[in-house]
């Protein structure tokens, strides 16, 4: 893999990509290194894998005449196969094509139809039961996490056993970047089911409420489960917050946030200390996270702690009321009445009721599942990053690099002649760099049908004209999670400059991945450009208790900061009120 920017094949037989679900975790084009040594070179065989695991198919079904049949990438930015999770919704029984597509993909107006794309061999008797084999046992059956636990504590000794990467020779750095793939595979793959299976989860728990008439309370039943590894960051960081708010170590935050990392540093008060080493033990648990994390490239926050603090100065501004456990406590008390309610509606049919408690169960399982495999995977990510920015570095020193971060623009089959003659990929670099950052620019098709354009044809962001909404505007969305409020709208487009976000306003974003969930906290509602009742945003919003609308297009850019808005999680509706 040399070809830049990357353009994978797409697929004859499954043709129809989406950046919905992927955009949220992958917003960004993805870098030559991590594409052919971390997350693409190992997500789309793992993906493959999880299928297979799955019984809905074999490895005979993919498309041989294309290297990445579910992950390709077209102008660098990352596609998720809709053809293929589609044809997981045909062959898992309770499942549609259509319910993948509202649990996973969100609302995509103008998609062609599964009806459009069907293919002979789609139904298939065999399939279909091993599938149900795969749902009976695996996904209603389970009653742990054990192998999700387990590979926890493996990336666990890995980071504990972490070597001092600024001891390591270069040779050693460059077999670091590339000695994880055994363990970041199979982890991925497992993540990749526990998704699957969290999606079937949800799907089964929206058929119940649907068939009482209360199709409402399947949102409300997946909420404050507990026990979601996402929301530990913001947990932390409230804590942290909560000691910002008074005495020394809220004087040195009230002096700005430039320097702040090193004044708390250099300070002796015993205050600032306790913070400092508080501050130091969420930093050594939580190094991996930040924005866009997945891809190594990206600083987080352990690279650049000032992240972090811009975060904690946010959140000490809010109330205690506005504490993530208080959140928590109100969508717990709200989840348990809803299940009594559907337990009540059930009553005297045993069969429906234990099915319902199978689903609720698998639901909840899955959904936790699925953070701790993302969480592990996000992990090992970071495993992979520390080596090659130490490489960065000193080859910048030493005058092959112009500034750290070109490392990664190198493909990790070029990794053995940069060592050797570094001098001689400075224009190649160079050359890489200037059309990975013009990338960001470019605007992908949110589906593609077959081979994209080239990117040379996708407009450009800084081109785009929108049409910004008026009051009495409502945008339609996707409920993400129950509930409705008003306040003024916050746009913030990158989760590292979080310094807009006043307490109690409502966080309007093109998308969220795992870093912007401390920004949950102080605000009063969530509303994201793409997003499912499955994406990241909706279960964060349901363990933090705030009403979340996703798939709200183009909110971001049509809702003018500072507008009034009305929330409302439950009907996915956001009305603007007042501009």
């Amino acid at each position: 893999m040399t070809q830049w920017p990357i353009y994978d094949d797409a697929s004859a037989v499954f043709p129809i990509y989406s950046r919905a679900n992927i955009g949220e975790i992958f917003p960004d084009p993805i870098s030559p290194l991590n594409a052919s040594a971390g997350f693409q070179a190992n997500l789309s065989p793992g993906w493959d894998d999880a299928f297979v695991a799955c019984g809905v198919w074999d490895h005979a079904t993919y498309d041989s005449a294309v290297q990445h049949n579910v992950l390709p990438a077209f102008g660098s930015y990352l596609y998720i196969n809709m053809s293929l999770m589609r044809l997981f919704g045909v062959r898992v029984p309770g499942m549609t094509p259509e319910a993948v597509d509202l649990q996973y993909f969100g609302d995509m107006p103008g998609i062609p139809s599964y009806e459009s794309e069907k293919r002979d061999f789609d139904e298939n008797p065999e399939f279909e039961a091993t599938a149900g084999q795969w749902l009976a046992e695996q996904v209603l059956g389970a009653t742990d996490l054990a192998a999700y636990d387990a590979d926890r504590r493996t990336v666990e000794d890995i980071r504990k056993n972490r070597p001092a990467i600024g001891d390591l020779g270069d040779q050693e750095l460059r077999e670091r970047i590339t000695s994880f793939n055994d363990v970041l595979q199979p982890l991925l793959s497992r993540h990749i089911e526990a998704s699957l299976k969290a999606g079937v989860g949800l799907g089964a728990v929206a058929q119940f409420t649907e068939a009482i008439g209360k199709p409402e309370l399947a949102l409300t039943l997946v909420a404050g489960i507990g026990d979601i590894d996402s929301t530990g960051p913001s947990t932390g960081m409230w804590a942290l917050s909560r000691l910002a708010r008074t005495g020394p170590v809220a004087a040195l935050f009230n002096e700005g946030l430039d320097g702040l990392v090193e004044r708390l540093r250099a300070s002796g008060d015993p205050e600032v200390v306790a913070f400092t080493r508080q501050l130091d033990e969420f930093l050594t648990a939580w190094d991996f996270r930040g924005p866009s994390e997945w891809e190594i490239r990206a600083k987080t926050w352990g690279v650049k702690p000032s992240l972090v603090l811009s975060t904690v100065d946010r959140m000490r501004q809010a109330d205690d009321s506005a504490s993530p456990a208080v959140k928590n406590a109100e969508r717990v008390e709200q989840r348990e009445a809803a299940s009594a309610g559907v337990r009540a509606a059930l009553a005297g049919n045993d069969e429906a009721l234990g099915q319902f408690e199978a689903v609720l169960h698998a639901a909840a399982l899955w959904l936790r599942g699925r953070e701790r495999g993302r969480t592990s995977c996000a992990m090992v990510m970071h495993e992979l990053r520390l080596p090659a920015l130490e490489l960065g570095r000193r080859f910048t020193a030493e005058g092959h690099l112009e500034r750290p971060e070109q490392i990664f623009m190198l493909f990790a089959g070029e990794l053995d002649a940069f060592l050797a003659d570094p001098a001689s990929f400075a224009t190649t670099l160079r050359d890489r760099e200037a059309a990975y950052l013009d990338l960001f620019d470019r605007e992908p098709p949110f589906v593609v049908v077959g081979q994209p354009e080239p990117v040379e044809n996708w407009p450009r962001r800084s081109g785009r004209e929108v049409r910004p909404a008026v009051a009495g505007e409502v945008i339609q969305g996707v409920p993400g999670c129950n509930g409705s409020t008003r306040g003024r709208a916050r746009v913030v487009t990158s989760a590292d400059d979080p310094s807009a976000l006043e307490p109690g306003e409502i966080l309007v974003a093109p998308l969220t991945d795992p870093s912007w969930t401390p920004l949950f906290v102080p605000a009063a509602a969530v509303v994201v450009d793409v997003g499912a009742p499955f994406s990241h945003a909706a279960i964060v919003s349901r363990e933090l208790g705030i009403p979340c609308v996703v798939s709200a297009t183009a909110a971001s850019a049509r809702i003018p900061n500072g507008a009034l808005i009305e929330v409302d999680g439950t009907t996915g509706t956001v009305t603007v009120l007042e501009v």
